[in-house]
């Protein structure tokens, strides 16, 4: 029981990651098992039903709804243009006519003899999903999607807004505790995702987006500037569906953190690789983490990825609860049996070296293993 542990943030310079892309409805898979893609290749394809619109025909018409069929130009299943003339009336000889146009592009789905309204759909909207990562498809999910593998640096962050892009690393800090500020982003940077050092503000995030970068990996950011920046509170709920032009990923916390050591030496070691990375956080059940996916070209993928040990001596973990949230060090201590802390519950605990020399000693929930 003392090594029981579930992983955490993974900070690793290679490994096997794979990646289900599936449809949101059944459709049709475009590519084969073995093949190897591109980020950009579109492996699978569908269609989402158009939306629905009603028309109070009888209503525009002033008629009842039995008579309908006497002025309509068009029936069920007949394709429309905007503005396309539907029904119209006879009106007074051949003058002062009633003409009731469509107001979107469609077709005509229902016609209600009973209601007098007629149900239009817009065309229907295509739907494509890419690989988002440069690797092999190793998996057909039939009608539906791929599993894509690639052997890559990998690194989860803790808390992010916006979805998949891809774009080339660049560093854009000269250390982990840099704060990256508004004149430091230029139009040359455009189609590249920043590594940043400690902070970003509002500003330096607008700039970014307005300028083409497709995304900035830093380690904290003020909540203050978050909302300026999207012009709302996040709230509690998923994140990834801002249209916001950029990505963000947070990798240690909230306020002024230092990028780990690790993760901003491993990130910069990459530097002029084409990497994706994906905004979406979820912290509540079923976990979701924002990430950078870095692929390596020629390495060859081991037989199976390698499964955790579990929490050890030296390991390396985050602490996720105030008053250290966001802190890192390392597990010096491992006690199997359980303590009893203020609260005066009885839990199992673990000693934190921090990279300060500080100790302190913390449930074992309160902190998150970050994975080799």
């Amino acid at each position: 029981m003392a090594h029981a542990y579930t992983p955490g943030l993974k900070v690793t310079a290679r490994s096997v990651v794979r990646k289900e892309r599936r449809l949101p409805l059944k459709g049709k898979v475009v590519v084969n098992a073995g093949d190897e893609v591109s980020a950009n290749t579109i492996v699978a394809t569908t269609s989402l039903p158009g939306a629905v619109e009603p028309l109070n025909l009888a209503g525009k018409l002033g008629i009842p709804p039995s008579d309908m069929h006497e002025y309509l130009i068009k029936k069920v299943g007949d394709s429309l243009k905007k503005d396309e003339i539907i029904a119209q009336t006879k009106g007074l000889f051949g003058l002062f006519k009633t003409i009731i146009k469509s107001p979107i592009k469609g077709t005509i789905e229902n016609i209600s003899d009973i209601t007098g309204q007629l149900i239009l759909r817009a065309p229907p909207k295509k739907v494509e999903i890419d690989a988002y990562i440069d690797g092999k498809v190793v998996k057909i999910i039939e009608n539906e999607g791929v599993v894509v593998e690639s052997v890559a640096a990998f690194v989860q962050g803790i808390f992010g807004i916006g979805g998949e892009t891809k774009g080339i690393i660049k560093q854009i800090a000269a250390s982990p505790d840099d704060i990256i500020t508004e004149n430091m982003i230029t139009k040359e940077l455009a189609g590249t995702i920043l590594i940043g050092g400690s902070l970003v503000d509002s500003n330096t995030l607008k700039k970014a987006a307005q300028l083409g970068v497709r995304g900035i990996v830093v380690g904290g950011i003020d909540d203050q500037d978050l909302r300026n920046f999207l012009g709302y509170d996040i709230g509690v709920a998923i994140t990834g569906s801002e249209d916001i032009g950029i990505t963000l990923v947070i990798t240690e916390g909230f306020g002024k953190m230092k990028m780990a050591e690790r993760t901003f030496k491993l990130l910069c070691a990459q530097e002029g690789k084409k990497a994706s990375i994906n905004g979406t956080t979820q912290i509540r059940a079923g976990v979701l983490r924002p990430e950078i996916v870095i692929p390596l070209p020629g390495e060859k993928a081991e037989e199976a990825v390698q499964a955790s040990k579990g929490l050890e001596i030296g390991y390396p973990v985050r602490v996720i609860r105030e008053p250290h949230f966001g802190s890192i060090g390392k597990v010096y201590e491992l006690p199997p049996e359980l303590k009893e802390i203020e609260t005066e519950a009885k839990v199992r605990i673990l000693g934190v070296l921090f990279e300060d020399g500080k100790k302190i000693i913390l449930p074992r929930a309160n902190v998150e293993m970050i994975e080799q």
